[in-house]
C-alpha cells in the first residue's frame, strides 16, 4: 500500500506529541526489538523509535531495516529518531474517536 503525501504530511504532525516507544541500544537491531516494536504497531499503528547514541548505524538506515522487517512505512526520522507507520485493520473505532497512537 502507497500512502498518499496528505496521509504521510498528517502523520508527520502527529509525531511531534508522541514519546519513544521502542528504544535501540547498543546490541542494535535484535529480533527482540522487532518483536516488542511489532507488538507497538500493532497495538498503536504509529510508533516512535529511538536510537541510543552508542548504536552505530544511521537512523535512517535503521528505521528503513525496521520498517522492512515488520512490514511498516517510515514516516520520518529526525536524528536519531524515527517514526514508523502499519495500519492494524482489527483495531477497532468509532467515527470521531482518538486515533490509537492517542490513546
Amino acid at each position: 500500500m502507497t500512502m498518499s503525501g496528505k496521509m504521510r504530511a498528517a502523520l508527520r504532525a502527529e509525531c511531534n506529541g508522541l514519546q519513544a516507544t521502542v528504544h535501540v541500544g547498543k546490541e542494535g537491531l535484535t529480533q527482540t526489538l522487532i518483536q516488542s516494536l511489532d507488538d507497538a504497531l500493532r497495538t498503536r499503528e504509529l510508533v516512535k523509535v529511538a536510537l541510543n547514541r552508542s548504536v552505530d548505524v544511521s537512523a535512517k538506515a535503521a528505521a528503513a531495516d525496521l520498517a522492512e522487517a515488520v512490514g511498516a512505512e517510515v514516516i520520518q526520522t529526525i536524528g536519531k529518531t524515527a517514526t514508523l507507520y502499519r495500519q492494524n485493520p482489527e483495531i477497532e473505532g468509532k467515527k470521531g474517536d482518538a486515533p490509537p497512537w492517542r490513546r
